[in-house]
C-alpha cells in the first residue's frame, strides 16, 4: 500500500499541470463558445445571457478557481451545447473506450507476447523473420488508415462486421468492437512482440540459464520459469506504454468507426468549443493515464518485492 500511496501523491502536481494547461489552452484559442452554441444569428442579449449562465463574464482566475473545485468534486457542470451533465455524458461513453482499450491491449498480450518468445527461441529462423517483418508493418501502418482499410475490406465489401455504432447488448456490443480492436492491437502485437523477443535473449544469455540447461531442465522450463519471470520488467514497462498508447489510439479509431467513446466525444467537444465537456473529458484522460502508470508499478513490486521497499 505503501507504493500506491506514494504513486498517487506523485500524481497530484501532473494532474494540476495537466488541468491548468486545458484551462489556459481552451481560453486562448480562437472561438467564441457562446456564438458557436447559440449560431450566427443569436443577438448580442443572448450572448449575454449565455455568457452569464455558463459563468463565462466571470475573471479569468475566478472561472479557474471554479473549475478546479468542480475537478475536485468531479461536478464538471452542464455541456454548453446539449445542456446535459458533462459527468453523465462521460458516464455513457466511457465504457466504449474502456472496452476497446482492454480488448485491443488483451489481443496484444495473448498474440504479441508468445509471438515473441517464439522469435527469441527460433532466432533467425522463419518464425523470427515474420516477427520482423510482421513488426516493421505494425509500426508503419497508422491506426486511422489500418481501420479505413479494415473497414472497407470486412464491413463494406464482405459485410462480416458492422460498418459503425457500439452495438446493443453483450454479444452484439462485441461485434462491433471486433474490427476496432483488432485495428488497434496489431502495433501492440508487434511492439509487445519485438520487445519480449529482444528482452529474452538478453536474458537467455545469462550464465544461470546457461546452468538451468545444463543441469538437463525441460526447455520450456527453462523458458517459461527461468528466462521469460526474468525478462517481465521491460515487457511489462513496455505493456503501460501500449496501453497509454491505445488510449491515446482510441481517438482516431473511434472516429474512423463512428463508435461511441470518450476520444469522439471530446473531438466533437472540441469542435463545438464545448469548455466544460472538454475539461471533464481531459481530466478523465488524465485520470486514466495515472491509473495505467500506478497499475505498472504494482505489478512492479509484484514481479520484484525488490522494487517496492
Amino acid at each position: 500500500m505503501g507504493i500506491v500511496f506514494s504513486k498517487l501523491l506523485d500524481a497530484i502536481p501532473t494532474l494540476w499541470l495537466v488541468m491548468t494547461l486545458v484551462f489556459v489552452a481552451l481560453r486562448i484559442l480562437p472561438g467564441d463558445p457562446a456564438l458557436v452554441a447559440l449560431g450566427d444569428f443569436a443577438t448580442p442579449e443572448q450572448l449575454k445571457v449565455f455568457r452569464e449562465q455558463a459563468g463565462l463574464d466571470m475573471p479569468l482566475w475566478h472561472q479557474y478557481l471554479d473549475f478546479l473545485w468542480n475537478v475536485v468534486t468531479f461536478n464538471f457542470g452542464a455541456s454548453f451545447i446539449t445542456r446535459e451533465s458533462v459527468a453523465a455524458t462521460i458516464a455513457h461513453v466511457l465504457p466504449y473506450t474502456i472496452a476497446l482499450a482492454i480488448a485491443a491491449t488483451l489481443i496484444g498480450v495473448v498474440v504479441g507476447i508468445p509471438f515473441g518468445v517464439l522469435a527469441a527461441v527460433r532466432k533467425n529462423k522463419l518464425p523470427d523473420q515474420g516477427m520482423r517483418v510482421f513488426s516493421l508493418i505494425g509500426y508503419a501502418i497508422p491506426d486511422f488508415y489500418l481501420g479505413a482499410v479494415l473497414l472497407l475490406v470486412f464491413a463494406l465489401h464482405l459485410k462480416l462486421f458492422p460498418i459503425n455504432g457500439g452495438g446493443v447488448g453483450f454479444a452484439d456490443q462485441l461485434y462491433h468492437l471486433a474490427l476496432p480492436a483488432i485495428t488497434l492491437a496489431v502495433l501492440k502485437i508487434a511492439f509487445l512482440g519485438r520487445l519480449t523477443r529482444t528482452s529474452l535473449l538478453e536474458v537467455l544469455s545469462k550464465d544461470y540459464v546457461r546452468t538451468a540447461k545444463a543441469k538437463g531442465a525441460p526447455p520450456s522450463k527453462v523458458i517459461y520459469k527461468h528466462a521469460l519471470r526474468n525478462a517481465l520488467l521491460p515487457i511489462v514497462t513496455g505493456l503501460g506504454l501500449s496501453l497509454l498508447a491505445t488510449l491515446s489510439g482510441a481517438v482516431a479509431v473511434e472516429l474512423v468507426f463512428n463508435r461511441p467513446g470518450l476520444g469522439s466525444t471530446l473531438i466533437k467537444a472540441i469542435a463545438e468549443r464545448d469548455y466544460t465537456l472538454i475539461q471533464g473529458a481531459v481530466v478523465v484522460f488524465a485520470l486514466m493515464v495515472v491509473a495505467v502508470n500506478l497499475l505498472v508499478d504494482v505489478l512492479y513490486s509484484v514481479i520484484d518485492p525488490r522494487i517496492g521497499r
